[in-house]
């Protein structure tokens, strides 16, 4: 199941419904099925602590997937925890000229394709993973 939290900011996510039947579609497209995954819109200070605590990085992110890997592999079920910094998320859509919930959406697709294995840290991979983004940004259009 997929569900939405916050965590020391109040942001709510519209058509909640729409959106989790999305990411277990993309889900579901990737090979897997969608377990216990869980969003976490959160304050960018919180944010940054999860980035410091976990991964040793002392900046600002976007998105902070962590997966339960075991699972993926073993029985093809997708489980773990996606953290937005909703504030930087705004700052990118600025930045990037798009609507913030564009923006928001993309890193809610991105955070469930970490999940389901895919990365971004190569110049292959990153343009992979945009490309993957898009194609998925698309089927929810189809769906709204």
């Amino acid at each position: 199941m997929i569900h939405f939290y916050t965590e020391g900011c109040n942001y709510s996510l519209p058509r909640r419904l729409t959106t989790r039947r999305w990411i277990e579609e993309v889900i579901r497209r990737e090979g897997y099925t969608a377990g216990e995954i869980n969003y976490i819109f959160c304050s960018s200070e919180y944010h940054r602590q999860l980035n410091r605590d976990f991964l040793g990085h002392d900046y600002f992110t976007d998105v902070i997937t962590f997966e339960e890997r075991e699972t993926r592999l073993a029985e093809h079920v997708i489980n773990g925890e996606i953290y937005i910094d909703i504030a930087t998320v705004v700052d990118n859509a600025a930045i990037y000229k798009t609507l913030p919930i564009n923006e928001i959406r993309r890193v809610v697709v991105h955070g469930a394709l970490h999940l389901c294995g895919h990365k971004d840290k190569s110049p292959w991979a990153e343009k992979n993973m945009r490309r993957l983004e898009n194609k998925y940004l698309k089927l929810l259009n189809e769906m709204l």
